[in-house]
């Protein structure tokens, strides 16, 4: 939520659905001001040029599409806001749910600063999270393939030759001459083919993040990743992927509280007690490293000098490994 005591003169609200999206606002007392209306995204594009203004505040739940909206509308307006949908109770929890009630609800909640935000990365930031998605995937699919073969050998207890089975030439033979029936193998045929396809475009996704780690704005904080035990390209840019700008973090102990590895605690009268780590990061940083290799993250980039807004007039420290 934004401490900011600015106000505007409408709070607005989008609920962007796969091809429509449904707009409105109310203003500083939240009498509503523009009832909640459709607009397929051609007619949204003619109507926000020519109606938001500097003076109005917009939100939008955090979706699919949520970055091209922001990218369009941000610039006409005094302040837009990306709303984490997770924790909107007053809409996931809603027993009467429309769209209509969802967009006046988010537009309340906007003028009375109740928006829980979500930090917008840059375009740099999503690219790199979308390039490594894409790799996840490619590799998700590389591995399903390798078991599927794996299996074969399994069920009919076979004896494979030592060495790489599914990349080396030499091993087709060996594939090819299995006595199974006709259809498996097919299925063995078009899964050896698979992994002929999904080898070269996975390299090419690697090469591809190598070149990224030599430019900016990543060149700079990579070295200090690289030097940690077990961090190699991949893994030194899924962390700075999940990070961001690291000065966007006040402390260090921000940074672990986002990356999920702080521990929990119950606190309630005479009662503490601690637990495991809470993981709230769980799909950024906890959900990409083990506990003790994304601790030495933390420590190793809130050593480096991007982040000497942390310690503003002390000496650069050098980065911890």
């Amino acid at each position: 939520m934004n401490d900011s005591p600015q106000t505007f003169e409408r709070y607005l609200a989008l609920d962007v659905h796969k091809h429509y999206l449904v707009a409105g606002g109310v203003n500083t007392q939240q009498q509503i001001v523009m009832p909640p209306r459709r607009f397929d995204f051609g007619e949204w594009a003619v109507w926000s040029a020519k109606h938001l203004k500097p003076t109005d505040a917009l939100v939008l739940e955090a979706t699919t599409n949520t970055w091209t909206f922001y990218d369009q509308i941000a610039p006409r307006v005094g302040r837009c806001v990306v709303a984490h949908p997770g924790l909107m109770k007053v809409i996931a929890s809603a027993r009467v749910k429309t769209d209509k009630r969802d967009v006046l609800h988010l537009a309340c909640a906007l003028a009375a600063n109740l928006i829980p935000e979500v930090w917008v990365p840059p375009l740099e930031v999503r690219e790199l999270r979308a390039l490594l998605s894409h790799r996840r995937r490619l590799v998700k699919m590389r591995t399903m393939t390798r078991n599927r073969l794996n299996s074969v050998i399994h069920r009919y207890n076979l004896t494979p030759p030592r060495g790489e089975l599914f990349t080396t030439p030499k091993y087709r033979d060996w594939w090819a001459g299995l006595n199974v029936s006709p259809t498996e193998h097919l299925r063995i045929r078009q899964d050896l083919a698979t992994l002929d396809h999904l080898e070269p475009e996975i390299a090419e996704v690697g090469a591809e993040l190598h070149r990224l780690s030599t430019v900016a704005p990543w060149a700079e904080q990579t070295p200090y990743l690289m030097q940690l035990p077990g961090f190699g390209i991949i893994v030194a840019m899924t962390v700075l992927a999940a990070i961001g700008d690291i000065t966007r973090f006040p402390s260090a102990k921000k940074l672990v509280g986002y990356a999920g590895l702080g521990a929990s605690v119950h606190a309630s009268g005479e009662t503490y007690r601690t637990g495991g780590i809470t993981s709230k990061g769980g799909k950024t940083c906890a959900g990409f490293w083990s506990k003790r290799r994304a601790s030495r993250c933390c420590t190793t980039i809130t050593g480096s000098k991007s982040t000497r807004a942390w310690k503003s007039g002390s000496v650069p420290t050098k980065p911890s490994s």
